[in-house]
């Protein structure tokens, strides 16, 4: 199967459905990169789902030529487990935004996450909520003006990788809609990660939160403004003339100046490392947030543990084993009965 699947083009991947996104928006080049994505993966069409539930990103299943369900707001999780449960076989995909992910879906994302499901969790990250026409999301930066909060948000933000890493999560990534080589390596690592892969994209929506990752969008700061999480090296950013690194005193991290030569384990410039056992190395990464910090993009972590269908399928093994198969019918009959 992994040998036929080898065969299929991005073109087997394309719906025949017209992508109806506002021009520019960052949803066009994440659809193009799934779908660069996927034939690489080694896994039949037929054996794909993509399941979604309200909100621009929310239309990706349409653009698929793959199965797929367009849920309800926020319930695309419950979904998604609900099919890994039954069909363990099966490589399933949650697409969901900041709003519908974290607002009315937050509660059902954190199981997902915290089951371990083998799933792959694409949350699409511009800050606002596009779909109902610019409202302040769990995202938005404080102080905000939309037309939800004309004098400007009061809500504190919510920091969707560390949302994750508080929720157990065994692998959690950052990317970016504009860097289609860098989007392309961490989808391919969620989709090799056995367990729930939770991946935040930061994407832009030209009509309601234009510009809100331009730092990191643009080349001429981007060096400046993100931290590239390899394993097993340090963390350094910016370019060369003005390197810095990340050092860590007391459980507080900093920046410190680096030269062009300088040895940055002389330093005490923090090594990546995304296997960590405890998620606390993990989660001093997700407090580092722009202008003070860079923004870290790249695998956080990824660590193994059992996952959700594994251990489901092994209680229903043993009931077997133990019970026999059971007959649905002697149980509808069994105990007392009565016809209307």
């Amino acid at each position: 199967m992994a040998a036929e699947a080898a065969k299929v083009s991005r073109k087997e991947f394309v719906s025949d459905q017209d992508v109806r996104w506002c021009p520019g928006c960052g949803d066009y080049s994440i659809l193009a990169n799934v779908q660069r994505v996927m034939p690489d993966l080694g896994v039949p069409r037929e054996n794909v789902v993509f399941v979604s539930g309200i909100g621009c990103s929310s239309r990706f299943p349409y653009y698929m030529n793959t199965y797929g369900f367009h849920t309800i707001h926020g319930r695309a999780p419950a979904f998604a487990t609900g099919i890994k449960a039954c069909r363990p076989e099966l490589s399933v995909w949650i697409v969901t935004g900041d709003g519908d992910g974290l607002s009315i879906g937050g509660n059902h994302l954190l199981h997902t996450i915290r089951r371990n499901v083998d799933t792959q969790i694409l949350l699409f990250n511009n800050k606002i909520y596009g779909l109902t026409k610019g409202q302040y999301s769990p995202t938005s930066n404080l102080g905000i003006r939309t037309k939800s909060t004309p004098q400007g948000s009061i809500d504190h933000p919510i920091d969707p990788i560390g949302f994750a890493l508080g929720c157990g999560a065994t692998f959690v990534a950052r990317t970016i809609d504009v860097d289609a080589k860098h989007m392309q390596e961490v989808l391919t690592r969620a989709h090799e990660h056995k367990g729930t892969a939770f991946v935040e994209i930061l994407q832009n929506c030209p009509v309601f939160n234009d510009g809100v990752w331009d730092e990191l969008q643009d080349r001429k700061t981007r060096a400046d403004a993100s931290l590239v999480l390899e394993q097993g090296q340090p963390l350094v950013f910016g370019s060369p003339g003005s390197l810095r690194g990340i050092v860590l005193e007391n459980g507080i991290p900093s920046v410190i100046e680096l030269g062009d030569d300088e040895d940055p384990a002389s330093r005490g410039v923090m090594v990546h490392d995304e296997r960590a056992p405890s998620a606390s190395y993990a989660g001093v990464l997700a407090t580092l947030q722009r202008p003070d910090f860079p923004l870290p993009v790249g695998v956080f972590r990824a660590v193994e543990k059992p996952t959700y269908e594994a251990m489901l399928q092994a209680q229903v093994d043993r009931a077997i084993a133990e019970r026999g198969r059971g007959d649905l019918q002697a149980l509808l009959n069994s105990g007392d009965t009565w016809q209307i």
